[in-house]
């Protein structure tokens, strides 16, 4: 197979709880997720905060190797993880020599600044419960996986979530536990996460809270 060569010459293992680099170390390589999870933070005046949580097929580390500037945020392996390790100068050579891996980094780049913007609206909310519903209806739609019979399967915990969104672990949980009594999420028994039968329905129901019917309508 093709990709048996790159995961011999630049595949690493590393264990869960690993941290790959911290904010603020200098950047010499980037990561190819090939198996497992990995967190991405930052700290913030109010303390560290999940920026994204990312699994298989993603990449990052790049922009430190692009730009020659120290690491902007904090890698964290959440699970056993299997990455292909590369060096910038190999980078530089494989994107020089493949216009097919620069215009996938285009579209996935692109892509990450869709869901920057789209997390930013998300915390300018007012409401903390529209917060946690967009966030975990937002999470799912990027991180989620596909089940048999409709829906999603998240992992991603109250703790990572309560951090994507900018509030504490207990006003996160408070408002999940809302969204389990009306069936719009189950908890995942194969992760620590969520089901989310059908997020379109969680965008509905944030709409129905902050504009609810006029009495006697």
């Amino acid at each position: 197979m093709a990709s048996e060569p790159l995961s011999s010459r630049f595949g690493r293992s590393f264990p869960a709880g690993e941290v790959l680099f911290r904010e603020g170390d200098p950047g010499e390589e980037m990561y190819v997720i090939q198996t497992g999870r990995v967190r991405i933070s930052k700290v913030f005046p109010s303390g560290e905060r999940t920026l994204a949580v990312i699994g298989p097929g993603e990449f990052f580390g790049e922009m430190a190797i692009l730009n020659g500037k120290p690491r902007t945020a904090t890698a964290t392996a959440l699970e056993a993880l299997h990455a292909l390790v590369i060096d910038g100068r190999t980078f530089e050579a494989m994107v020089l020599g493949n216009g097919e891996i620069a215009v996938r980094m285009i579209t996935r780049l692109a892509r990450r600044l869709h869901s920057a913007n789209a997390y930013i609206e998300i915390l300018a909310r007012a409401d903390p419960r529209a917060r946690v519903i967009l966030g975990l209806a937002r999470a799912g739609e990027e991180y989620g996986e596909r089940v048999e019979g409709g829906g999603v399967r998240l992992a991603l915990s109250s703790e990572d979530l309560a951090s994507m969104v900018g509030l504490d672990v207990a006003a996160v949980q408070s408002v999940i536990d809302r969204l389990v009594r009306v069936r719009l999420v189950r908890p995942a028994a194969e992760v620590d996460g969520w089901l989310l039968p059908d997020p379109s329905q969680l965008y509905a129901f944030v709409d129905a809270l902050e504009h609810p019917a006029a009495e006697g309508a």
